[in-house]
């Protein structure tokens, strides 16, 4: 694949494309895998939001070729054609991007990646076209993940550049937590997050605004009107709840409002996922009384729930660096590292 395609050229290259053999399938083919929560449109294209939901294909060709559409223009992806990775940065409305050319005849595979937060933009994948022959979608892995969590969990910041303003170009959820721990585990994940949410407020103290019971419920958590998600389209083995660290941010909230809140969360994820197992933990950050307090009102929670598949397991915090506050992508790999035992103890895996 060349390393980049001139921008006065690509109108024209797209347009030879279009002539030689295009085989156009739209985002929900079945050819197509999916991770992660999406919308289907009556079009078959595939709405997305959430950081790390990710559409995987093998194909027979020389090319790859996507429509996409952003909200936005804060919104990026990372494209992985035959493991070699690249960000792209979307823009505004409705586009066409050259995923690979002049690839080599054979089989190939592709993976499209979400890196932003839902609140830095929506996204849409509306097609893919090649010029041979698609092959059968990927298999995702058997074992499955939820987790529940703020932007710790999204990716945050992970590819920050001191010195640097870090903004929707520094997430990267592939190097998250939670993706690592899901690949060690060999298990399908959904990070189900947002920046700056808590339990019961945000990092400002607002308990107005969409915070983790709020959008645990919802496929697209996007405002005014978001599109609401069917758990029965997920099944997960395994949910992890990692939240609190803003409710903290403006000082401990009152034991008993913050225990009741946790204690009516929990019992609305064992009823809709009566498979799996509960593990809630303080998450990568919080650290001294904030976290003793947090540990503390996990064990009232799960102490009043009285349910054998509800379980605390420990979390470290990390203090960021210089540049930021959130884990660095080596301290990422430290929380993955910190949870992984847990989770297989658990688990039995």
């Amino acid at each position: 694949m060349p390393a980049a395609l001139a921008a006065a050229g690509m109108a024209g290259w797209l347009a030879a494309a279009g002539q030689a053999g295009a085989v156009t399938i739209p985002a929900a083919d079945p050819h197509v895998a999916r991770m992660g929560r999406t919308q289907t449109q009556a079009d078959g294209g595939v709405r997305f939001s959430y950081p790390g939901v990710s559409f995987q294909v093998s194909f027979e060709g020389t090319r790859l070729i996507a429509t996409m559409y952003a909200s936005g223009k804060q919104s990026y992806v990372d494209v992985i054609v035959d493991g070699t990775a690249r960000k792209l940065r979307l823009q505004e409305g409705r586009q066409t991007l050259v995923l690979a050319a002049g690839l080599a005849r054979g089989v190939h595979s592709a993976e499209i990646v979400n890196r932003s937060e839902t609140w830095q933009g929506s996204a849409a994948l509306l097609d893919l076209d090649t010029d041979g022959a698609w092959r059968a979608a990927p298999a995702l892995a058997e074992r499955k993940l939820l987790l529940l969590g703020d932007s710790v969990t999204c990716g945050a910041a992970i590819d920050r550049v001191p010195g640097e303003e870090n903004g929707a170009a520094s997430a990267n959820p592939r190097a998250s937590y939670g993706m690592l721990l899901a690949r060690q585990l060999n298990a399908q994940v959904q990070l189900v997050c947002y920046g700056g949410r808590g339990l019961i407020r945000t990092w400002e103290g607002k308990t107005n605004e969409l915070n983790l019971a709020g959008y645990y419920g919802m496929a697209l958590p996007i405002q005014p009107v978001a599109v609401p998600w069917d758990q029965r389209d997920y099944r997960p083995d395994a949910i992890l709840v990692a939240i609190g660290t803003n409710d903290m941010t403006t000082g401990i909230p009152e034991r008993e409002q913050y225990v009741a809140a946790y204690v009516s969360l929990v019992r609305t994820l064992l009823r809709d996922h009566p498979q799996a197992q509960l593990m809630l933990t303080e998450g990568g950050i919080l650290t001294g009384e904030k976290q003793a307090a947090l540990t503390s009102y996990i064990q009232e929670t799960i102490r009043r729930v009285g349910d054998a598949r509800v379980h605390a397991i420990a979390s470290t915090g990390y203090p960021g660096d210089a540049a930021n506050g959130h884990p660095t992508r080596a301290q990422n790999v430290s929380i993955a590292s910190d949870l992984l035992p847990q989770v297989r103890k658990l688990m039995r895996w």
